[in-house]
């Protein structure tokens, strides 16, 4: 695949016509793994806390896909969407909990709220969302989970100690969850980007530069630096991994955190 590439462009096995659901899917990583999905034949569920966004989202991939609202914070929200979904579609058997935040800054200067902030979506999402949705898949006896974890879960990353625990915590449950749902067929994995070019990065680019005295230019170089193959981190290269870890092509994966740094991480 060339570096312009932007989304697989052959069909893996087993996934035409089933339907999944992608959280935090109107924007970025998870927008770019919707469209890969449909590309693929799979009918998407496009959940997010902003509606609107997903609306847009759902309207511009077509493909059948639908938009619902979604808090991954609160099992209500999440128990209310899924259930919508199933009505809409039918059995619904991939889940991608891609939702996700960040903030920024030395660790002995975090507040409660930035550590509950970041847990709160990147950790108890994956797990509200992940557990909701198992105990369907273990019902119906088939279902695939992909869960967004980070870089950062691999290697703590400065002023992003709290964010980094979160994301640990995200490879931790998966490897669990995978092992607790492998006697039932359902296979759980996750995947770890590194420097992703999104509206996320944009924002951390800006509270880097500032928090380290340098311009945001400068930051993008360096994450380039750190990258041996040598460019940023695009949503597309994200999301093919994610849609082969769906298909049975992946058959025999599972519990595992498969790295799409470009190389800046290698463990």
């Amino acid at each position: 695949m060339s570096n312009n590439a932007t989304a697989a462009s052959f069909s893996l096995p087993g996934l035409a016509g089933q339907s999944a659901i992608v959280t935090g899917g109107a924007t970025g990583i998870g927008r770019a793994i919707a469209n890969a999905l449909a590309g693929q034949g799979v009918k998407v569920a496009i959940c997010d806390i902003n509606l609107a966004a997903a609306q847009g989202a759902a309207t511009q991939l077509g493909h059948g896909a639908m938009a619902f609202a979604m808090d991954v914070r609160k099992r209500e929200s999440v128990e209310s969407a899924f259930e919508l979904i199933n009505r809409e579609f039918g059995d619904y058997s991939i889940l991608i909990a891609n939702a996700g935040v960040s903030s920024m800054r030395p660790a002995l200067e975090l507040t409660d709220e930035e550590w509950d902030f970041n847990f709160d979506v990147n950790t108890r999402g994956v797990f509200l969302t992940n557990q909701i949705a198992a105990r369907r898949f273990v019902a119906q006896g088939r279902g695939v989970i992909v869960n967004t974890a980070s870089l950062a879960a691999k290697v703590g990353a400065p002023l992003l100690a709290h964010y980094s625990a979160s994301k640990f915590a995200v490879l931790g449950w998966t490897q669990a969850l995978a092992r607790e749902l492998a006697v039932h067929g359902i296979r759980v994995n996750a995947v770890c980007p590194g420097f992703v070019k999104t509206g996320m990065q944009s924002r951390e680019v800006e509270w880097e530069a500032s928090l380290r005295g340098m311009t945001p230019e400068a930051v993008i170089d360096d994450y380039i630096r750190q990258t041996p193959l040598g460019r940023i981190e695009t949503p597309e290269d994200v999301a093919d991994v994610v849609v082969f870890l769906c298909s049975e092509s992946a058959r025999f994966m599972t519990g595992q955190g498969v790295n799409v740094t470009g190389g800046v991480y290698m463990g």
